[in-house]
């Protein structure tokens, strides 16, 4: 505060820049006004005004603006600056062209984050966004149980409970949705994905521990106005996807879009009696406005989604008509219907551009009805989300502030079984971020938000993320940074209810299920170089991040007939190293390789224990290779996908009688993804691909599967793939 006003305090002197348009003098937006000698500088506002620290020391002013010649000015006293730029004469035309990289790491930014554009999402197929991540090292993509197919995703070697997940800043994979809710977006919907490492931002809320993932989705003003994605695998998946987009004025434009589904054919290749994939259908639709007033400053976005999504998975000879309920055949269904709707707001001071504010507002209703053989589980959540954040500087554009208001709603109301559990989880929060870009080698932003809730108390975050550059296509990065979260231990571990496991919830006390809070503080560092390799572009980076949780809701599976949750007693942790390689070999072809490294450990009842099923070594590599666009805008791309995992520990089990004890490890797996796309036009383009062309497959990914209603039986030991190889083929059609 006492900085704030110190700077506040200093001398402003203020002015205009001018140019002259057939002989009349016109305000010039845009032109850079700053101290010779120094980093301390403005850019013109939209009437060509200027604001500037000063002292007696500054004497030398530069103006300049593309296409302007640049001039130097002498101020001996604090007056007001008028100003005419001349237009040069004398400007060479200079060509450039560069190859947008598929994936963006920033050297710039403070946090370590990378954004994932929908050309690296059109090397796979990304029917949703739970298979977005196929060609990104940093996320880990695996299967949660044997039964319902559902693709669970892990950050720095931590589920994705623990990893914040919005669309658009909104967090929305969260409570209900978070077993499931990545296959509820379509990946033709998303524009593109910022993946943050560690805690992230204050703004966006108090419950990301390892990361943060957002998803931006397509925009109706600049969006297809006629899209269509349809899509057919070997396996008899079909998808269809369909995006209409129209500018209803100036000002309006609003966006249709269509998803939908569906799975119909058994499959049972490893003869276990269970199906390798669920039966499904979806429906899923988004109506988007958008509103755009630039003369005031305003920008808004209304969304209108529904969803509605049933699964059926189990034996092969189950009939949910005759058999649910029974012990006839074990199976299961899950009927999921969702209705969202959000609003975001953001206003920009046409006269003070670097002044701003923005309004979030969401509201979701999320209704599951599901049973898993004889269990049955049931969830409805209601939820609110809004966030009001304020954007300003301090003295001058080197100095940024963040401040706002959040506040979010839930109402759980559950069945487990036979037992009952409702909760309401409220809390409203403020926030205040300072970020410091000197314009050269330090940029640093430290936040801090305080919130109140009902069930957590009163608690305060703190972040912090620095950003160093030593030298030349370098980035130096640190932070740390505290998260807090409610652990809904039955929505988020759903697979405990596909096993005959007897569920406990140890009870001590707590406000949530009778527990405490999720506590961890997450540290981390990480080094960006960029180079030349034989005169093409090439960098690596460097990460290391480690997480340790004061309090933990503990997932303990090491008795083969329970499945426990307890408050943390002792330590857990998580460290994961990171070393990525890429490199551009030759023209239109890019190579990404990388190694990953975990050390997971936490205090079981049963002693210190690796966290089960994460390898400790993981390989990864990408190749891509595009040929020359031709004049009609035709071409060839190929992609390719390797990851290697090493071996994995099983829970025990030990207690199991001998024909159902597994190996203490699983072996290693590694699988293959191609994929090669023909472009036609800038309008049509058709693909082909394979999934695990190796063919590499668990043979008895499912325990006592002869006898599911008996105690040894188990669908979560899976460590790879149940079906084998996969093969499909689509088209995207577009009108622009």
């Amino acid at each position: 505060m006492l900085l704030s006003l110190t700077l506040l305090a200093q001398d402003q002197i203020k002015g205009i820049v001018l140019e002259t348009s057939s002989t009349k003098e016109m305000p010039l937006a845009g032109a850079n006004v700053y101290w010779l000698g120094s980093s301390i500088g403005a850019i013109t506002a939209e009437d060509g005004t200027f604001t500037l620290p000063y002292k007696f020391s500054y004497n030398q002013l530069v103006i300049s603006y593309v296409g302007f010649k640049t001039d130097t000015i002498t101020v001996k006293e604090n007056r007001y600056i008028k100003h005419v730029l001349q237009a040069s004469d004398e400007l060479d035309a200079v060509n450039i062209e560069s190859r947008k990289q598929a994936t963006r790491k920033s050297y710039l930014q403070a946090t370590n984050t990378f954004t994932v554009t929908s050309d690296e999402l059109l090397k796979a197929a990304c029917c949703n966004l739970a298979e977005s991540f196929e060609t990104n090292p940093s996320i880990d993509v695996n299967f949660a149980d044997a039964v319902s197919g559902t693709k669970q995703i892990k950050m720095l070697g931590l589920n994705s409970p623990y990893i914040l997940i919005a669309t658009e800043n909104i967090p929305t994979i969260r409570g209900a949705s978070q077993a499931y809710g990545l296959s509820f977006i379509p990946g033709t919907w998303v524009e593109s994905i910022q993946i943050t490492k560690g805690t992230g931002s204050v703004v966006n809320g108090f419950e990301s521990i390892a990361g943060q993932i957002n998803a931006e989705l397509v925009k109706p003003a600049t969006d297809d106005k006629l899209f269509v994605n349809l899509y057919g695998a070997s396996n008899q998946r079909l998808e269809l996807n369909t995006h209409f987009n129209t500018k209803v004025s100036d000002k309006w434009s609003t966006g249709l879009y269509v998803h939908g589904n569906t799975h119909q054919e058994k499959h049972d290749v490893n003869d276990d009696g269970f199906l390798d994939m669920p039966l499904y259908n979806q429906i899923n639709v988004m109506n988007r406005w958008q509103y755009s007033n630039l003369e005031k400053g305003l920008v808004s976005f209304i969304n209108l989604r529904y969803l509605n999504d049933e699964k059926q998975s189990g034996q092969v000879d189950f009939n949910p008509d005759t058999d649910k309920g029974t012990t006839n055949f074990w199976g299961s269904e899950i009927n999921t219907e969702r209705f969202e709707v959000s609003t975001k707001l953001g206003y920009v001071n046409p006269e003070i551009p670097y002044q701003s504010l923005g309004l979030q507002t969401a509201f979701s209703h999320h209704k599951q009805d599901s049973y898993f053989g004889l269990n049955l589980y049931d969830i409805e959540h209601n939820s609110f989300y809004s966030n009001l954040v304020y954007n300003t500087i301090i003295s001058d554009s080197r100095h940024k502030v963040k401040t706002g208001l959040s506040f979010t709603y839930d109402h759980y109301d559950e069945l487990v079984n036979t037992d009952v559990y409702e909760r309401t989880e409220n809390s409203v929060g403020g926030f205040f971020e300072y970020a410091y870009d000197n314009l050269d080698k330090l940029i640093m932003t430290a936040g801090v938000r305080v919130d109140q809730h009902n069930r957590l108390g009163f608690f305060v975050t703190p972040r912090f993320h620095l950003r160093y550059t030593p030298w030349e296509k370098s980035a130096f990065r640190a932070s740390f940074g505290r998260g807090k979260r409610s652990a809904n231990i039955f929505a988020e571990n759903q697979n405990i209810f596909a096993s005959s496991r007897q569920i406990n919830v140890l009870n001590s006390g707590g406000n949530i299920y009778g527990l405490d809070p999720e506590i961890a503080w997450n540290y981390g560092i990480s080094y960006l170089q960029g180079f030349n390799l034989f005169d093409r572009k090439a960098d690596v980076t460097f990460d290391f991040y480690r997480t340790d949780f004061q309090n933990q809701v503990v997932v303990d599976w090491e008795n083969p007939y329970e499945v426990n949750f307890y408050n943390l007693e002792g330590d857990s942790y998580a460290n994961s190293f990171q070393f990525e390689f890429n490199y551009n070999a030759f023209e239109h072809f890019d190579l990404r390789m990388a190694y990953k490294y975990y050390d997971i450990k936490t205090d079981y009842l049963s002693g210190k224990l690796e966290k089960p099923l994460v390898p400790k070594h993981r390989l990864f590599a990408n190749a891509s290779y595009e040929t020359k666009i031709k004049e009609n805008g035709s071409q060839w791309k190929f992609d390719a996908t390797y990851n290697w995992l090493s071996a994995q520990r099983f829970p025990s089990t030990e207690l199991s009688p001998t024909q159902f004890q597994l190996d203490d490890e699983t072996p290693t797996v590694g699988t293959l993804n191609l994929q090669v796309t023909k472009v036609f036009s800038p309008k049509f383009e058709v693909y082909l691909g394979g999934e695990n062309v190796t063919n590499v497959r668990q043979d008895n990914p499912v325990v006592s599967a002869d006898n599911p209603f008996g105690s040894n039986f188990d669908s979560n030991f899976v460590y790879g793939s149940i079906y084998g190889s996969m093969y499909y083929a689509g088209l995207r059609f577009k009108i622009k």
